[in-house]
């Protein structure tokens, strides 16, 4: 068996004759006198390797036309008909606007004549590569939430996510005028959840999100409260709440100092997103949150610089102090006490010495959540 696994050297070298001279007068930056013009037979060579590449990212883009490249024709098929539909026209907008540039760079390389024109053509084929790979990215994002909906259960219980997440939407966009975007829940692994927004430009600057596309971890399907804190955020976002909330924070604090009022004021959209996914759902939002977060008691008092989350201890006590304010005593005074208990607060500053502050992130990105 051994002998078996021993390569058998070549006969003879795989050149056999040296590779023909180079010409980087039409190709490099380093063109010198020695070469001359390009010969009929570069600018021949350059031209069939790139119209190769124009006819390789033109079925790219074709490919891209067919919502059944990315998700089951069964899972496109079990979609409410306004959210397939909106998904499916916005990857449409987005060939139909790839197919001109396409057309046009096959045009401009029949009429090139010389070989620094053909050279302005790949260079701009290279760019409508990155642009079917942006498009490609964001077909392949809902295509994997799509393809989540397996099985009559599951695909039940996420078109239930999606009613109760446009449900909690419409009370406070709708008389305000704003439009109430139609939602994409999936399913997938983790603790947090988490939304990409609808209405924002994310990986092709051309193309809107169509939808809110809102992940709801499997061990919290059946209470989805993480579900009304997502579309909290993008409440906040559509409203400018982010904005006002953080102004607001800021000058709270602002009497214990500078980097507290700017860790406040980075928490501002997190905290917005909790105070209406309570709105919605009262104590069951703070329940859920809390079997989450829970944690040692350096994880749950930790700052991360740049985190727009709240140490965990802080957002335990916030979601308390609100039920307690609202309804008076209740079940969320036990929780207080033991997580006291669980992570006293005099053990902070041992297991901190030194800590960072949060602060704002773009709001515009998709908003993992815990």
């Amino acid at each position: 068996m051994a002998d078996i696994l021993h390569l058998v050297p070549r006969a003879q070298p795989v050149e056999v004759w040296p590779p023909p001279p180079v010409r980087p007068g039409w190709h490099t930056e380093t063109a010198t006198e020695d070469h001359g013009p390009p010969a009929d037979r570069d600018v021949a060579a350059l031209r069939g390797q790139t119209a190769r590449q124009i006819a390789h990212w033109g079925a790219a883009v074709e490919g891209l036309a067919r919502p059944d490249n990315f998700a089951a024709p069964a899972a496109w098929a079990s979609l409410e008909n306004r959210l397939g539909l909106a998904l499916r026209t916005e990857l449409q907008r987005a060939v139909d606007r790839l197919r001109p540039k396409v057309c046009t760079l096959g045009a401009a390389l029949t009429a090139a004549h010389s070989a620094d024109q053909v050279q302005d053509i790949r260079r701009a084929v290279v760019g409508l590569r990155f642009e079917v790979q942006r498009v490609e990215t964001m077909a392949d994002f809902y295509g994997d939430a799509v393809n989540s909906l397996t099985g009559e259960r599951l695909t039940a219980l996420l078109g239930a996510c999606d009613l109760l997440a446009v449900r909690s939407m419409e009370p406070v966009l709708a008389p305000l005028g704003q439009p109430v975007p139609p939602v994409l829940t999936y399913v997938d692994k983790g603790l947090g959840a988490l939304i990409l927004h609808a209405g924002v430009r994310l990986w092709d600057p051309a193309v809107v999100s169509p939808v809110a596309a809102v992940k709801v971890t499997r061990h919290n399907l059946l209470r989805p409260t993480a579900l009304i804190h997502e579309t909290g955020h993008q409440i906040a976002l559509q409203l400018g709440w982010n904005q006002e909330l953080a102004r607001a924070l800021r000058t709270a604090a602002a009497p214990a100092g500078e980097a507290v009022a700017e860790a406040w004021s980075g928490w501002g959209q997190e905290i917005a997103a909790d105070a209406i996914a309570f709105a919605h759902t009262g104590y069951a939002a703070l329940a859920a949150l809390h079997d989450v977060i829970a944690g040692t008691p350096s994880s749950v008092t930790n700052i991360l610089p740049g985190d727009p989350h709240p140490p965990a201890t802080l957002r335990v006590l916030l979601g308390t102090a609100i039920c307690r304010d609202w309804y008076g005593a209740g079940p969320w005074d036990d929780m207080e006490l033991a997580w006291l208990r669980a992570h006293p607060a005099a053990r902070i500053r041992a297991d901190h010495p030194t800590r960072g502050t949060g602060a704002p992130t773009n709001p515009n990105a998709a908003t993992p959540c815990t």
